[in-house]
């Protein structure tokens, strides 16, 4: 069973990775993202209490975020395994992540880590704010998202890298570049796994 993270800043690529990821090694991809967003537009009890949290560039509550993740993993049984985009985002929620795993006898595989300037990053954030009409793609936020991420999501870098599970890739370049990259260093995890 592979278990994937994926860590990096809002726009260095992760998304879109996790899908390409996903479809090849027929990975379940849980985008914690996507699930804030579709709870915002359909105006859910919990959409309305994440949605000032998303517009400011904060990340949500350690327990709030946890509740969420937890009850979209447990709709979801995939044996193949799960590529986590999002979540963990905190050295809480990692180790909340651990133990739910380790119930599910399993573990994470491996953490693909974006490394990715941050000029580039604003402005495929800019350039998606205006593409996708995403409130919270515009400058102001985009900057604080940016300030949260260094202090409170970064640390998991040095977490994940105690337990041997780090894997750095750098997020510039074309799609199918970096997809090759993260498939090398996936055929050498599971080469390693038989």
């Amino acid at each position: 069973m592979l278990n994937i993270v994926l860590l990096g800043p809002p726009g260095s690529g992760k998304g879109t990775q996790g899908e390409l990821i996903g479809k090849k090694y027929g990975l379940y991809s849980i985008s914690i993202g996507d699930v804030l967003r579709k709870e915002i537009k359909n105006k859910t009890n919990i959409g309305e209490r994440i949605k000032g949290f998303i517009n400011q560039g904060e990340l949500i509550p350690d327990s709030l975020i946890v509740k969420i993740f937890t009850n979209s993993l447990e709709k979801i049984n995939n044996n193949q395994g799960y590529i986590f985009d999002g979540f963990p985002r905190t050295i809480f929620q990692a180790k909340i992540l651990d133990n739910i795993l380790k119930k599910k006898n399993t573990d994470i595989t491996a953490v693909f880590s974006f490394c990715i300037k941050k000029e580039e990053l604003i402005n495929r954030l800019l350039k998606r704010g205006n593409i996708l009409n995403r409130g919270d793609d515009n400058l102001k936020t985009i900057q604080n998202r940016l300030i949260v991420y260094k202090k409170q999501t970064e640390p998991l870098q040095e977490f994940y890298k105690k337990k041997e599970k780090l894997i750095k890739i750098l997020g510039s370049g074309s799609i199918e570049s970096i997809f090759n990259c993260i498939t090398v260093q996936i055929t050498n995890i599971i080469s390693s796994m038989q």
